[in-house]
């Protein structure tokens, strides 16, 4: 795929994308995700393109739970990376992953547990549209749900870092994570935003890191 996509001029390559696309969300429909079959190799490939030749790499789906991020424009990308793959192979080889609402890893947090939460972001505005990562959003209601279970796995003394957006770089006077974790470390940290459609406006901005230990 990534021979057959490079030699392509950039009409083409669009083209090229958005049919793979199309593969990948018509896939999803009777893909057998519990039964290994070779349908796993091709979706693995056809993510790994999407996510390589995407609009800013970004994982996103809409609510029919279909990818739809568009195309994004780079002249030369790395699309089949084999040293990172193996690396990332060797890295998960006795690791177990669970796919799932975050309350379900409660049976695996015990007392000096190390939990790292990185939920989807709060909003920063109202225009902003990045709290639909899949089909089921993550709305303010969820992020007190988070912070429930934050200060539940604290009690256990597990510790506990979360990061989220810190809407005072467009609010001073927005203290909703200020008043959900009142109780911990809230620390503000720069970080710069490559997700805006507009160049100049990708700068420092910055970003929260709450913790329930120093």
């Amino acid at each position: 795929m990534e021979e057959e996509y490079l030699k392509l001029n950039e009409a083409d390559r669009k083209e090229y994308y958005y049919e793979i696309r199309t593969k990948y969300n018509i896939q999803k429909i009777d893909f057998d995700y519990y039964k290994y079959n070779p349908n796993w190799i091709k979706r693995a490939a056809y993510m790994l393109f999407l996510n390589k030749t995407c609009y800013n790499e970004l994982f996103r789906l809409n609510k029919k739970g279909e990818f739809n991020v568009p195309f994004g424009k780079y002249k030369n990308p790395k699309i089949c990376d084999e040293k990172t793959l193996f690396e990332a192979s060797n890295a998960l080889k006795n690791t177990q992953i669970y796919c799932g609402d975050f309350e379900k890893s409660i049976d695996f947090v015990e007392k000096e547990t190390l939990v790292y939460l990185d939920p989807p972001y709060r909003p920063l505005s109202k225009t902003s549209s990045f709290t639909s990562y899949n089909e089921n959003g993550f709305s303010d209601e969820d992020q007190i749900r988070l912070a429930k279970y934050f200060k539940s796995m604290s009690e256990r003394e597990a510790y506990i870092m979360l990061s989220n957006s810190d809407p005072k770089n467009f609010n001073k006077e927005d203290n909703f994570f200020e008043q959900l974790y009142h109780e911990f470390y809230i620390e503000r940290v720069k970080a710069k935003r490559s997700i805006n459609c507009i160049g100049e406006k990708r700068k420092e901005i910055y970003e929260l890191i709450i913790r329930n230990y120093k």
